[in-house]
């Protein structure tokens, strides 16, 4: 066995949990231990969080990974990731000069989610908002329908959080074309009586229609089709009916949920391989209610910390704390003007009270401004010494080299 071969961490993703995980272990980790590797295929790092913006014609910064990591010591792979191997602990990458693999001792899997299209048509003539290209494409097509000067019709498909944010930054930034929201239950089920009262009422005063317990059969060129035989023009159809997970999890043999999703213990370790470790959207975490966390920013930061502290302790030899694993709420834009701050109980029902108009953009302002911060600044504030593993034994190096 070499010795002198450091302990190889390899983080898969690097949206809002992977980049964090991985910046705040480099500095946490010592580098004579410990070696780095992130794996992401897109050079920018993107706020998912502001991608409806951008979809709506914003500009939404997309700092460069580079620039983010600069200074920690990480190593940036740019490549799409192809498989996973965790019996030989290797992970398959490729990019424009061809594929290799990559050998790991600990591997934290933070893939995130993608748009997921149910039904037929929707793949082929609907625009998601699950990454920055199919947001720009988005873009791109609103932008011909507003320099047409003969408006358009846009329709949304999705009721969740995605959903009516996109209508209604759509309908704010582009008055010129009309919006409609399809909706399979009530709009804003998920929410307290006042705060669905709020809702409609920004919805009337920028012109969203909203076409409510009405399910999607099928998407054509110009046409969204309902199971109820309601036909919609669509000039645009944006979809945000749901979120599937990558299926690479799957294919390499961890123990996944029906919906591809990580089964982990409460450290957020692979129940089927202790070291991989998953976080965000990639996860099925139980949360402190018994429930299994819902795929959101919130939960990403929950997994990801418990993560980071199950990782330290299991290489430093320390005790690994618990932290919380809750879902507190959910914080909506209304376009720039209006937003809806609804927090939820122990059970996730909303709450009675909500916070809405100004204070609310703003809260969801700072939320935002706070997580782009925390992810290009990941060693802010943490203390400068590193701490150094328990045991020198790589065998990563063997594992590969056999």
């Amino acid at each position: 066995m070499n010795e002198s071969r450091r302990h190889h961490l390899i983080v898969l993703g690097a949206g809002y949990a992977g980049a964090y995980a991985a910046g705040i272990l480099a500095r946490r980790l010592s580098p004579n231990d410990v070696e780095i590797t992130v794996v992401n295929a897109e050079p920018d790092f993107v706020q998912r969080l502001r991608l409806h913006q951008l979809a709506a014609g914003q500009e939404v910064e997309a700092p460069k990974l580079t620039d983010v990591f600069a200074g920690t010591g990480i190593n940036l792979r740019l490549a799409r990731v192809l498989d996973i191997d965790p019996t030989r602990q290797v992970v398959g990458v490729a990019d424009a000069d061809g594929g290799e693999e990559i050998g790991y001792d600990t591997l934290v899997y933070a893939l995130g989610s993608s748009g997921a299209f149910q039904v037929p048509g929707a793949e082929t003539y609907a625009f998601d908002i699950a990454s920055r290209p199919s947001a720009l494409r988005l873009r791109r097509r609103l932008d011909a329908l507003s320099r047409s000067g003969q408006g358009g019709e846009v329709v949304v498909v999705g009721d969740g959080l995605t959903g009516i944010e996109t209508a209604a930054e759509i309908a704010e930034s582009r008055p010129e074309l009309a919006v409609t929201l399809v909706a399979r239950g009530e709009l804003g089920a998920r929410l307290s009586a006042g705060a669905q009262r709020h809702l409609r009422r920004t919805y009337d005063r920028l012109g969203v229609t909203v076409v409510e317990h009405t399910l999607v059969e099928s998407v054509e060129d110009t046409r969204v089709l309902c199971s109820d035989g309601t036909v919609l023009s669509a000039d645009a159809t944006a979809w945000t009916a749901g979120f599937a997970v990558s299926p690479i999890a799957a294919a390499s043999g961890l123990d996944v949920t029906e919906s591809g999703q990580i089964v982990v213990d409460r450290m957020m370790r692979s129940t089927s391989h202790p070291n991989v470790y998953a976080v965000g959207d990639s996860v099925h975490a139980i949360g402190d209610n018994g429930k299994p966390l819902p795929m959101s920013c919130g939960s990403a930061g929950y997994t990801c910390r418990q993560a980071i502290e199950a990782i330290i302790g299991e290489l430093t030899g320390r005790d690994i704390p618990t932290t919380k694993l809750v879902y507190p709420g959910n914080h909506i834009s209304l376009g720039r003007k209006d937003a809806i701050l609804q927090m939820v109980d122990e059970q996730g029902r909303p709450k009675p009270r909500h916070v809405g108009g100004r204070r609310a953009v703003r809260f969801k302002a700072a939320v935002l401004r706070i997580a782009l911060w925390a992810v290009a600044h990941p060693t802010f504030g943490l203390p400068r010494r590193r701490l150094r593993l328990a045991t020198s034994s790589h065998p990563v190096a063997e594992r590969v080299a056999a």
